[in-house]
């Protein structure tokens, strides 16, 4: 038995290990399987390790000093799959993402820089930038405060998350097909990648209202299988290539709004249903929804009027998920042009909360395989 040390801590409405890069072998292979011996997969319930038994618990941060000058940290995110010995690294995660400033701190790979911290992460798994503020008062790292997110109980000290630059970072464009509306399995969709891949699909055209709880999608396998095939089709032309074994894309399913939000969403993550909407997902499905002619922009009640191609638009798009809403503050401009849209900035806030400091044990099987 070797002991690796670790953290773990909830980042958002999610929770994982986090690790120093240096602490964990160099070699993937063997990495990969001291992250599935350290979560206890392939297990539907994750018995003999640390993991929640859900994608959302199963998760991994991986976490270094940059050599880039626009970073101060390095930031690999790896999913380790519940049921399957499977580690991916195919998509980043902006939940986890949100105690990587935290955990570098506590590490001592960040100094503190006064009543808060900026913390600048480049995000390995698309070479993506993003900017954390974290509340540093006392030159330590304060976990407790006023903001509530939905999907978490109580309320906690925010972490702020500025994304710069993500648009395609997984697929190459923002809209990866070069369409507005693709037809699937012959229901439209809309691809999008603003950080995370996703195929947005009305949820009429699928023979569902929306409104149904995570565990009624996950019973309704008629709908996942066609989800899926769907999803497959979509990575292809995503630029995605083969996504059978893949955690991208995500499929979300939209309806008009049920509480005064933007317009509401059911999220396969690919294929359990997300009891909220993933920080990174949530980024793309707002940029989709003030792009015009999109999916997501034809169910909106009240659209805005756009008075010049090149109008820029701050907006708070607020997405409805199973558990509350997520708030994204969007600044885009060319929203009446697909192929000039831009996105001049994506931000939100997150919380985050150190759960355990120690090491995680590992078979020595793990390492001699």
């Amino acid at each position: 038995m070797q002991k690796i040390p670790a953290s773990l801590l909830r980042g958002g409405t999610s929770k994982g290990l986090y690790f120093i890069a240096g602490d964990l072998p160099t070699d993937i292979e063997t990495r990969d399987r001291v992250l599935l011996a350290a979560m206890g997969s392939p297990d539907a319930r994750q018995i003999d390790g640390i993991g929640g038994a859900h994608p959302l618990t199963s998760k991994v941060a991986i976490v270094s000093a940059s050599s880039h000058p626009d970073a101060d940290l390095d930031y690999l995110f790896l999913q380790v799959v519940v049921d399957k010995a499977l580690v991916s690294d195919g998509q980043n995660c902006g939940n986890i993402l949100a105690g990587v400033g935290p955990f570098a701190i506590e590490s001592g790979l960040v100094d503190i820089a006064g009543t808060t911290t900026d913390v600048r992460v480049r995000m390995l798994n698309t070479g993506a930038f993003a900017t954390l503020r974290v509340n540093t008062p006392d030159n330590t790292v304060c976990y407790e405060g006023n903001a509530q997110i939905d999907g978490v109980p109580g309320t906690a000290s925010p972490v702020t998350i500025d994304f710069l630059d993500v648009a395609g970072s997984s697929c190459g464009r923002l809209f990866p097909t070069g369409n507005a509306v693709d037809t699937f399995s012959e229901t439209e969709v809309t691809c999008i990648d603003n950080g995370m891949p996703v195929v947005l699909i009305n949820a009429s055209d699928v023979g569902i209202q929306g409104t149904e709880s995570p565990s009624e999608l996950e019973a309704n396998h008629a709908l996942k299988s066609k989800l899926e095939a769907i999803r497959l089709e979509a990575g292809r032309k995503m630029n995605l290539g083969d996504v059978t074994n893949k955690t991208v894309p995500k499929m979300t399913l939209v309806s008009l709004p049920l509480a005064g939000g933007t317009l509401s969403t059911r999220t396969f993550i690919p294929h359990r249903v997300h009891d909220a909407i993933g920080v990174l997902g949530s980024v793309s499905v707002a940029t989709a929804s003030m792009v015009e002619g999109t999916v997501a922009n034809k169910l909106l009640v009240n659209k805005p009027s756009f008075t010049s191609s090149a109008q820029t638009l701050p907006e708070s798009i607020r997405v409805e998920h199973p558990t509350g809403e997520f708030v994204v503050e969007m600044d885009v401009s060319n929203t009446t042009s697909l192929t000039d849209v831009k996105v001049n900035r994506a931000a939100l806030l997150r919380t985050a909360r150190l759960l355990m400091q120690g090491s995680v044990f590992i078979p020595d099987a793990a390492f001699n395989a």
